[in-house]
């Protein structure tokens, strides 16, 4: 059984939730988490999916607010081991149930173009042109809440 979990940064398990971003976002493109960035996550909402028996992370996000209307969602990262349980699917919607909560209309995120279609078949769509950032290629999706 797993459960959705709001994170607070610089915790325990904020550092697990970095951990897990690292290694399933960054590392595997070569890429690495600075330390500098952690100080521009304190105004945002981070969101785990832990698992009930043991109590490990096995999924998390975060979201951050761009104004009073829109938030975009950020390096969406599932365990290797759990991924294809639905774990993602899960984690989206309790983003979108948290994201209504703080009075956001507009959910918008960066997607690689390999998960685009993952995030068309949950409701969003993409706006605009096809971009780089780092050296990867996104579509930009949103989503009316």
């Amino acid at each position: 059984m797993k459960k959705m979990i709001d994170i607070d940064f610089g915790s325990a398990r904020y550092d697990e939730l970095v951990e897990l971003r690292y290694k399933v976002l960054l590392e595997p493109l070569g890429l690495k988490f600075l330390d500098s960035y952690r100080q521009k996550e304190i105004g945002y909402l981070h969101i785990g999916c832990v698992e009930s028996l043991d109590d490990k992370l096995v999924g998390g996000l975060m979201m951050v607010p761009l104004n009073d209307k829109e938030i975009r969602m950020m390096q969406v990262a599932v365990d290797g081991k759990y991924q294809r349980e639905g774990i993602g699917h899960q984690m989206i919607a309790y983003a979108e149930k948290r994201a209504k909560e703080a009075g956001y209309s507009r959910l918008i995120m960066h997607a690689m173009l390999s998960v685009v279609h993952f995030y068309e078949k949950l409701g969003f769509r993409a706006e605009g042109d096809i971009f780089e950032e780092n050296g990867i290629t996104f579509a930009k999706m949103v989503k009316d809440l």
